[in-house]
């Protein structure tokens, strides 16, 4: 028989209050800092003490119980003052006042017969859900079948096809379900060290930002090409030295001018013109019209190296006002030495140079379907603006290269 019963009312962030409400699926998912597994705790022992549950506080894998969300909910239990109230052994955590029960598991080893064990429990619990496959939803779920039994999740987000994602989006309009997408913003308590950490991600590494604390779909990382670079605004020296590349457009491919300016190591993309379907005939007016926020546009009067496969369109440039526009001199190795220069500075991108920023992410290296080995092989595809900026500085990496092989000869004598 259970004992008398708590109400406890600790302050929630606003971003969690629809998973108040009675929901039969309750999920919390984003990036790092959100709060997520903090909530879930929170709420876990609010309802410990308010009436009877039985939970089964969840991961897919579980090798030992320090694995487990044990020592964040004890921790919440001794916020609360309630250390002395609850019983706690080295597997399990029990309220007596109620007859709460809280166990801890990894749902990667359960069977179907293992699983009728969780039979009678009104809580699951699963956090990190993102690892969570279908086989573990599809034993686990039924067995939570009493009346008013719930099932609670929190995630950051990897890919869409991931299990725990498909049931949420799949089900989004069923009253029965509740998700939230919360951030680090959205957590009143966010803590400085972590903020440091995002912070250095954001300017350094935009797409692992966007992953980790921004709770988007991860890319694959590992093949990706470019991690050098960053999205921020900065103005453009009156005497810049520039360097333009242009890459041509085709059926459905982007015509792209793309300009840039370099100091010390550091590599500034501040302008780029994009546009999908443009006709030769169109060209030169496309690249006379600057972008709205760019100053000193001028690239009549800069050499532009050009995409060396359209000499036609080249020439085309060249009798329409760009006579100062080359073809690139492209060579066996000429995309992957061109690659390794552009990868030699630090990269700051314009916040308006959306498409350039976009392909920056994206830009990755191919992948066995079968095994998700890494290929030597560059995708050919989100690559139009990268073209054009291995163009830009193809000159100056080729007198770079030529000096440097010059001082080595100098060396051997």
């Amino acid at each position: 028989m259970s004992g008398p019963s708590l109400i406890l009312r600790p302050t929630i962030a606003r971003a969690f209050k629809p998973l108040l409400a009675p929901r039969r699926y309750k999920g919390a998912k984003g990036g790092r800092g959100g709060a997520k597994s903090h909530f879930f705790a929170t709420l876990a022992v609010m309802e410990a003490v308010s009436g009877h549950q039985r939970f089964v506080c969840a991961r897919e894998v579980l090798n030992s119980i320090a694995d487990s969300s044990k020592q964040l909910i004890e921790d919440k239990i001794a916020q609360f003052g309630l250390t002395d109230q609850f019983k706690i052994t080295d597997k399990e955590i029990i309220y007596p006042p109620t007859d709460t029960l809280f166990v801890f598991r990894g749902l990667q080893n359960h069977t179907a017969s293992r699983v009728k064990s969780m039979e009678g429990f009104t809580r699951l619990f699963i956090d990190e859900a993102q690892s969570v496959s279908q086989n573990s939803l599809t034993l686990a779920t039924p067995t939570f079948r009493d009346p008013g039994s719930q099932i609670w999740a929190s995630w950051n987000p990897i890919k869409p096809t991931d299990p725990i994602d498909q049931l949420f989006c799949e089900n989004k309009d069923d009253p029965d379900f509740a998700l939230v997408e919360v951030n680090y913003y959205d957590n009143p308590w966010f803590p400085d060290e972590l903020r440091k950490d995002m912070e250095r991600d954001k300017a350094r590494d935009p797409d692992k930002y966007a992953h980790v604390w921004l709770g988007k779909y991860q890319r694959n990382s590992e093949a990706r090409v470019f991690r050098n670079w960053t999205v921020k605004p900065f103005e453009t020296p009156d005497n810049a030295r520039f360097y333009y590349g242009a890459d041509w457009g085709f059926s459905i491919d982007p015509t792209v001018l793309v300009r840039m300016w370099i100091d010390g190591r550091t590599l500034y993309i501040d302008a780029e013109v994009y546009k999908v379907g443009c006709a030769i005939d169109h060209t030169p007016a496309l690249f006379d019209k600057p972008p709205a926020w760019v100053k000193n546009w001028n690239p009549r009067d800069w050499q532009i190296t050009a995409d060396s496969a359209r000499p036609e369109t080249i020439e085309y440039m060249q009798r329409h006002g760009y006579p100062r526009i080359v073809p690139a001199l492209k060579g066996p190795s000429s995309v992957m030495d061109g690659i390794e220069f552009l990868k030699s500075y630090d990269i700051v991108i314009h916040p308006r140079c959306k498409n350039t920023a976009d392909e920056f992410a994206c830009y990755s290296f191919k992948t066995d379907k079968l095994t998700n080995e890494i290929l030597p092989d560059l995708e050919d595809k989100k690559n139009h603006v990268i073209d054009a900026a291995r163009y830009a500085l193809e000159s100056l990496r080729r007198a770079k290269g030529v000096a440097m092989t010059a001082n080595l000869g100098f060396m051997g004598r």
